[in-house]
């Protein structure tokens, strides 16, 4: 993420929220977990934290030969995550006419953990005007 200027008010609390769906889904997902389930996990910080409604696309989606391919991290997967996937975890809120975070990791499904693939910080980098 990068901010140009000051942050918008409420862009912490939203960065955080998010932050949390990013680890929630990351914490979820290990082999013989449906993928509806760490969308759910996702999708759970951002409607606990009140932002449900601003949440309006998958959670993420396999990555290969094409941009967007299955495995589908969507609420209503039934795919069984096996170890070798490769998808994108990328929850987000989006406040109309205010602004919209999204934060994304590709990872590689490990047999006990899901291995990020970028070392790239989640955190914002503020670009001063």
């Amino acid at each position: 993420m990068a901010v140009v200027g000051l942050p918008p008010e409420g862009y912490g609390e939203i960065h955080t929220i998010v932050e949390k769906a990013v680890q929630a889904a990351l914490r979820t997902a290990r082999p013989g977990v449906l993928a509806r389930q760490v969308d759910d996990a996702a999708r759970k910080v951002i409607a606990d934290a009140g932002y449900g409604q601003y949440f309006v696309h998958r959670t993420g989606h396999g990555m290969g030969i094409d941009g967007h391919e299955p495995p589908y991290i969507t609420a209503t997967s039934d795919t069984v995550l096996e170890e070798g996937m490769v998808f994108s975890i990328e929850p987000g809120i989006y406040l109309p006419g205010r602004f919209g975070i999204r934060l994304e990791e590709i990872v590689i499904l490990r047999a006990d953990n899901a291995e990020i693939l970028s070392d790239l910080p989640r955190t914002a980098h503020v670009v001063q005007t």
